[in-house]
């Protein structure tokens, strides 16, 4: 058996065909790419970073988040709409261009941090600073999961006062609500010198997927999310985000219902994906724009006997009153009919054994549910079963500031 190389590439020629000569240039052949991944695998350890000396670019904007592992931290911030790219890198500490042996050591001072250009019309810092605080354990003051050390604590990084500010009430607000158990311990620091991570780090998570998804599972974190987040508690938490295009200014209030702009609905234009993405919460997203369903007696309505409106969560029009909302058993808020059946539009839908009837709202064409023929009947057993994730409740109190004035009378 004899080596040759040939046009770059490396061949094998075999002098004579015996099964041992065979077994070893398998086993050659075999080792070739493993030792390709072990040089790479090396030299992301080892590696010098660079330091960041791109420019930022017109209609764009940069931030900085350590949220422990900047592999998941990077794929989470990928996944949010408005997001143009997320970095792998290293900030803070005493060392110029260091490694990920020298970070992930803890000797060096660095966090792992990730840099993340986006477009500041689709998706604000806030917003950003808040998925960090979403993705990660903020309340960790000794690392991330299972990785350890001060190189894998949170932060939010700032480049402006403004910044700063955000970022810091961000921090109260969400420790306020009691999200979690423990205080957050997130720090707020002002941004430094980036240093790029070897191009091993990079999109880790699309080049290596079951490595990637081996390690987040193992980890944790997941799981703690699911826990701290997953009831839909907090989802309205989400909705301060006001971005939307069809006013081009910003709204008041924790929800996308149109404040004391009148009848403002009634010239409702359905804002672009992106903006529905960054402004709704991921369940009231999936619930009105994919026709999903929420978890029974585990979403905000389904028990709430207060007297006001319930209005679409996308555009603020009325929908449902509480005087007509009745409790049925199924941990669904429902009620005997809408405000104006001219307020929903009904569909027929197919995707389960028998056909059922959807219900959406007339403006935003959200999905909000569905009639059900279990209902009171007196009522001609029509029960129409909502989503908590597809409205808005305004309380009676407030239903003159919303412009919502006229179905006062409802309550005398």
């Amino acid at each position: 058996m004899h080596l040759t190389l040939e046009c770059g590439l490396l061949t094998i020629g075999l002098m004579n065909y015996s099964p041992k000569n065979i077994f070893l240039a398998v086993i050659l052949v075999a080792l070739i790419p493993i030792l390709v991944w072990s040089f790479g695998w090396y030299q992301g350890k080892v590696s010098p970073s660079e330091e960041d000396m791109s420019e930022v670019m017109a209609g764009e904007a940069v931030a900085y988040f350590a949220g422990g592992c900047f592999w998941c931290t990077e794929s989470d911030f990928e996944k949010l709409g408005g997001v143009a790219s997320a970095v792998s890198g290293y900030m803070g500490g005493d060392v110029d261009s260091p490694s990920y042996v020298q970070v992930s050591g803890g000797g060096s001072g660095h966090r792992e941090v990730v840099k993340v250009t986006y477009n500041p019309n689709e998706v604000s810092y806030r917003r950003l600073a808040l998925d960090l605080l979403k993705h990660t354990d903020p309340t960790d003051d000794g690392g991330s999961f299972y990785d350890r050390g001060h190189q894998y604590t949170s932060a939010l990084y700032y480049q402006t006062e403004e910044e700063k500010s955000i970022a810091e009430a961000v921090v109260v607000e969400v420790d306020a609500l009691g999200v979690f158990e423990k205080p957050i311990v997130t720090s707020v620091e002002p941004a430094r010198t980036f240093w790029i991570a070897e191009d091993y780090h990079q999109d880790y998570y699309k080049k290596n997927p079951r490595q990637y998804q081996y390690y987040r599972t193992g980890s944790g974190r997941d799981a703690f999310i699911q826990s701290a987040w997953g009831d839909g508690m907090h989802d309205d938490l989400f909705m301060e985000e006001m971005m939307d295009d069809m006013h081009d200014e910003m709204l008041d209030g924790d929800t996308l219902g149109m404040g004391d702009m009148g009848k403002s609905w009634m010239t409702f234009q359905k804002p672009s994906e992106t903006t529905l993405r960054n402004t709704l919460t991921d369940l009231q997203y999936y619930v009105t724009q994919k026709e999903g369903t929420e978890t029974p007696f585990k979403n905000e309505y389904w028990d709430n006997h207060e007297d006001g409106v319930y209005v679409d969560v996308v555009s603020g029009e009325p929908l449902f009153s509480s005087t007509d909302k009745y409790d049925s058993g199924t941990g669904w808020p429902s009620f005997l009919k809408p405000l104006d059946y001219s307020f929903v539009t009904e569909h027929k839908d197919y995707k389960l054994f028998i056909p059922r009837t959807e219900i959406r709202s007339t403006y935003a064409d959200s999905h909000l549910g569905h009639i059900i023929l279990d209902g009171p009947i007196e009522n001609d057993k029509i029960r129409y079963c909502m989503n908590s994730a597809s409205l808005r409740f305004v309380l009676k109190k407030d239903l003159e500031s919303e412009g919502l004035g006229e179905y006062l009378n409802l309550f005398n």
